[in-house]
């Protein structure tokens, strides 16, 4: 990638529209777009009326160019957006054209990648364009838009800032010694430690919340044959995606569909039947059921509530379960009585999806305080928030141990550099910095 070039790209989907968007970036983005719109002037953060024409003079498309100046724009450059036509080759004949007046094609990621480069976005706040776009829920959707307005970054900043000042003491009676700078105490090192060990914990604990936000809940439907599975499937879809037959057996193999429930993205994996069967096809599936089971973070197990209890053996893996008493529209057996926890539904008048949506945002969100701030960190996040506690701990095992400050030091640097590599703007020379405004050096 190099910065200083123009790059151009359409920015929204591919297919046929009534608009679509193509951002130019870069010094000369002004002067491409210019020079195949006949030199028209563009004023900064107002939407001009544009005929973007061909090497011949003939008109490709009309468009509103809007043009932002640097550095008060995504990307910290001069930038152009053109609403063109969405047709998809009038969008790329205009893109062509900008190509040919000096803009080279957009390498993927380059724009949010020049914004980071250019100081408007830290790495965290990056990678949440991307979970906004992706976003299958709306908690998903609330956690993005909290890392891109830099919750995860204000963290991690105030992490460092701490750690920043650890050293700062360190190095300063490593390096300054003629000064007669008193170090901190052990014990106020060791304080300040544990305050920078909480920060990075608190964020590790979202690590769980961040997976099942970003890659939704892995939702197994488990249960004997002929009880509701598959209802439950398409009830929950709200379209008949399964399959339903009285025929015990009917589903032979998992079905896999997402669903927003909860504010969450329920991964939902409808399952065969769990019985005794010589059937071979029929124990392949249960053994897929079984699996996927295993491999769940909440069973759904369903019930006939008229019949008799039945017991199945479901995995133990530590998922969450939630017992669902399906056909609550006609009498329940009396083997059902004692069961006060478990939701009752009907699939056939759709009954009790409101009941489950609520017990299912209880398990994952338990404080309502909390969805308003969400901050997940997703795996990047995790192995170097992981990274620097170990530093950490070797960084306390040392001052312990009243080991040479320079062993210290280099734990503390590491450290910093595990969370710098978080939002990519943690500087170690900013200890440095610290030592001279923190103590009265050199006079």
């Amino acid at each position: 990638m190099q910065g200083n070039e123009t790059i151009a790209a359409i920015a929204t989907a591919p297919g046929t529209g009534a608009i679509a968007v193509i951002r130019v970036s870069g010094t000369g983005a002004v002067q491409v777009v210019q020079e195949c719109t006949g030199g028209k002037t563009l004023k900064p953060r107002y939407a001009t009326l544009v005929r973007v024409r061909d090497a011949h003079g003939l008109v490709i498309d009309e468009c509103v160019a809007t043009y932002f100046a640097g550095p008060a724009s995504f990307t910290g450059e001069d930038t152009v957006e053109l609403s063109c036509h969405g047709g998809m080759l009038v969008t790329r004949r205009v893109l062509e054209r900008l190509l040919a007046c000096g803009a080279r094609p957009a390498e993927p990621g380059e724009f949010s990648r020049r914004a980071f480069e250019n100081g408007k976005l830290d790495l965290t706040q990056a990678e949440a364009v991307m979970d906004i776009i992706s976003a299958g829920s709306d908690l998903a959707l609330r956690a993005a838009q909290n890392q891109l307005q830099g919750a995860i970054g204000t963290q991690v900043a105030a992490a460092a800032d701490i750690l920043i000042n650890v050293a700062a003491h360190v190095e300063a009676y490593i390096d300054f010694p003629e000064e007669d700078i008193a170090p901190d105490t052990t014990d106020t090192l060791l304080a300040q430690l544990d305050e920078v060990e909480a920060l990075v914990r608190r964020l590790l604990a979202t690590a769980d919340e961040g997976r099942l936000l970003r890659e939704g809940v892995r939702t197994a439907i488990v249960g004997a044959p002929n009880v509701g599975k598959s209802s439950l499937l398409n009830m929950l879809l709200g379209y008949e995606r399964a399959i339903v037959s009285s025929t015990a057996g009917t589903t032979r193999d998992t079905i896999e569909e997402s669903v927003a429930l909860g504010g969450l993205r329920l991964r939902l994996i409808d399952t065969a039947g769990l019985h005794e069967s010589a059937d071979a096809i029929e124990c392949a599936g249960m053994e897929r059921s079984r699996r996927a089971g295993a491999e769940a973070d909440l069973i759904l197990e369903v019930a006939d509530v008229t019949l008799p209890r039945q017991r199945i053996d479901l995995p133990q893996n530590g998922a969450h379960h939630i017992l669902l008493l399906n056909k609550c529209d006609q009498p329940a057996h009396p083997d059902w009585a004692g069961e006060p926890a478990a939701i009752r539904i009907s699939c056939h008048n759709g009954s009790g999806r409101e009941a489950l949506e609520r017990a299912v945002e209880n398990l994952f969100l338990h404080d309502s305080g909390e969805r308003d701030s969400l901050a997940a960190i997703n795996t990047r996040h995790r192995f170097a928030l992981q990274e620097a506690l170990d530093y950490l701990a070797a960084a306390r095992a040392a001052l312990l141990a009243g080991e040479s400050p320079e062993f210290v030091d280099v734990d503390l640097r590491a450290a910093l550099d595990s969370l710098g590599s978080i939002t990519g703007r943690i500087d170690t020379d900013d200890i440095l910095t610290r030592v001279f405004s923190t103590f009265c050096l050199g006079k």
